[in-house]
């Protein structure tokens, strides 16, 4: 489904992020997978058979300048950028009371100033080409709220409301920008904080389980393909039917 693309995604190292990268160069992309450490790729994608390839990208998304000369190499050495994939973040599980204004500016700048950064930069490449897909990984608490989360779900309601402007002003070039909602994924890290701070929660879930990473990857798969050429502006969610 992806055979020749480009593809850029951040935030490898595990996850949704590895998911989406190892889904991509199955389907015969050439995958530009991020880490801020190039060995947290490596361990990983040299294991892994895939059709296409991944090429490990260390930078940190809240480093311009890097973000900058990775985009421009991408281009350099493959003349076009197809799908880029805004996975990277950060999350905090703290009640109202407990946000700090310190960690609350980190949260930002790595879930939206960055995402904004990147979507200016992709878009550049993608105009000069004609056409492309941007995915932004939002989530079910950016679009109805969750107790304990009211840092993470601003931060994430506005790369909801930046996918829709983005893609409204970029369907011109067409630039297609989707967005990917999901709610509660079994991954290392909602294992290790969700599963303590806030037990149960899978049972809002009325699917009865917790989402796979490689189906937001599924989802993903969709949207950087041909398959949803004709779809810009969405915000889809990948929840199992949560109930917040």
């Amino acid at each position: 489904m992806l055979q020749g693309k480009v593809c850029m995604v951040t935030g490898t190292r595990s996850g949704i992020g590895k998911a989406i990268a190892l889904r991509f160069a199955e389907e015969g992309a050439v995958v530009f997978a991020n880490a801020k450490k190039e060995e947290d790729v490596r361990e990983w994608a040299d294991l892994i058979r895939v059709r296409g390839k991944i090429i490990p990208l260390s930078f940190d998304v809240t480093d311009s300048l890097h973000v900058r000369e990775a985009l421009l190499n991408i281009r350099k050495q493959y003349g076009r950028l197809d799908v880029q994939v805004n996975n990277a973040a950060i999350v905090s599980y703290e009640p109202l009371g407990m946000v700090t204004r310190k960690n609350l500016e980190k949260m930002f700048q790595v879930n939206v100033f960055a995402v904004f950064e990147m979507i200016q930069l992709a878009s550049r490449i993608m105009g000069g080409q004609g056409n492309g897909s941007i995915i932004n990984i939002a989530s079910m608490v950016g679009e109805k709220g969750a107790a304990g989360q009211a840092a993470y779900s601003m931060t994430k309601g506005a790369v909801s409301a930046l996918t829709k402007s983005a893609a409204k002003e970029l369907a011109q070039n067409h630039i297609r920008v989707n967005a990917i909602a999901p709610g509660m994924v079994c991954s290392e890290r909602f294992e290790r904080e969700m599963s303590g701070r806030f037990p149960g929660m899978e049972k809002n879930i009325l699917w009865g389980r917790l989402a796979k990473p490689q189906e937001i990857a599924d989802a993903c798969l969709f949207l950087a393909s041909d398959l949803s050429a004709y779809i810009s502006g969405q915000i889809v969610g990948v929840d199992g039917c949560l109930v917040l």
